[in-house]
């Protein structure tokens, strides 16, 4: 089953003509779940992917530029008829930012559950688990935490057929885990196998966290507003600076770190290299990107530009995405 990180808005407070405001888009199967919806999220989504439904939305926390957006998708959705629920997640006040948002937007025919979520709810899906992590930022905040249950270990036909099992549903009830004539299926099954992790920051300061829920994620995305020049002000402010984000992806041990967030005060080649310096397998996404995870045993995640997929050189002539570097 697929699963990747398509980078809607990678900007910070100030949306840029390259970068838009706080989007990601996580596709998992044919799941679509939204985390933060900056202003500009359905646009940017119509100039990319296309402006699917999605299946549920997590907000972080409620500064305007991680939500504004919100009130206006939804009212796209309810002009085109969406009739399936949606539910959306949060912090507490979540209810209360929804109304504000909806008494301008207008009402919208489908159901519309609102969740606030406790610190630490734990969320579970078919295959997989959301987490809600406090985290350091200013006002109720949240991180999130993607993460699949472990997986069968290899099935080995060779050895069902050698303790008579025969080939065919037998061999599928095995793998699920049931018993056939007297075979366990411990016996015909290698280890479990982990499934993967995702975990997204939303806006913070580093902290421990966020450091342990992030141990042995496949992928980081973590704010980096800020330089190291300017780690007095990202304190001050409740935000990271990129060394800050590469420090704690390594001592959580975390395969690669994403970086977004990114202010217009900073050049990008500053930001990583500065975050390289602590965490070699670093990148900065830019606006319609995507980070593919594979299953460990298929390699590694790896980022893949907008512009590799060929939409690159006729939309970077109207400054849609960043020229390949």
């Amino acid at each position: 089953m697929d699963l990747s990180v398509f980078f809607a808005g990678t900007a910070g407070s100030i949306p840029t003509a390259r970068r838009g405001l706080p989007a990601l888009l996580v596709r998992r199967g044919g799941e679509r779940i939204l985390f933060d919806c900056g202003e500009g999220t359905q646009r940017q989504l119509v100039r990319s992917l296309g402006l699917a439904d999605v299946d549920e939305v997590f907000l972080t926390h409620f500064h305007a530029d991680h939500w504004l957006g919100l009130p206006g998708m939804l009212k796209t959705f309810d002009l085109r008829g969406r009739e399936r629920p949606l539910t959306i997640h949060g912090p507490p006040g979540l209810r209360d930012v929804m109304a504000l948002g909806l008494r301008a937007a207008g009402r919208v025919g489908f159901e519309l559950e609102l969740v606030e979520l406790e610190p630490a709810q734990v969320l579970e899906r078919e295959g997989y688990a959301v987490a809600a992590v406090p985290v350091a930022h200013r006002g109720a905040a949240y991180g999130y935490v993607l993460y699949e249950h472990p997986r069968p270990g290899r099935f080995d036909p060779v050895a069902a057929a050698e303790l008579g099992v025969a080939p065919g549903p037998d061999f599928g009830r095995l793998q699920r885990g049931e018993a056939v004539a007297g075979v366990a299926p411990e016996q015909v099954l290698g280890p479990p196998r982990p499934g993967r992790k995702l975990v997204i920051s939303g806006d913070t300061t580093p902290c421990e966290a966020l450091r342990v829920a992030a141990h042995g994620a496949d992928v980081l995305v973590h704010e980096a507003t800020f330089a190291d020049s300017e780690r007095e002000r990202a304190g001050e402010t409740r935000h990271s600076t990129a060394r800050q984000a590469a420090e704690l992806a390594r001592q959580a041990g975390v395969t690669l770190l994403a970086l977004t967030h990114l202010s217009t005060r900073h050049p990008a080649a500053v930001l990583r290299d500065e975050a390289r310096e602590a965490f070699a397998n670093t990148v900065l996404p830019r606006d319609f990107d995507t980070i593919e995870i594979p299953f460990p045993e298929r390699g590694e995640p790896s980022l893949v530009r907008w512009e590799d997929h060929g939409a690159g050189e006729a939309e970077a002539a109207q400054g849609l995405v960043e020229p390949a570097r």
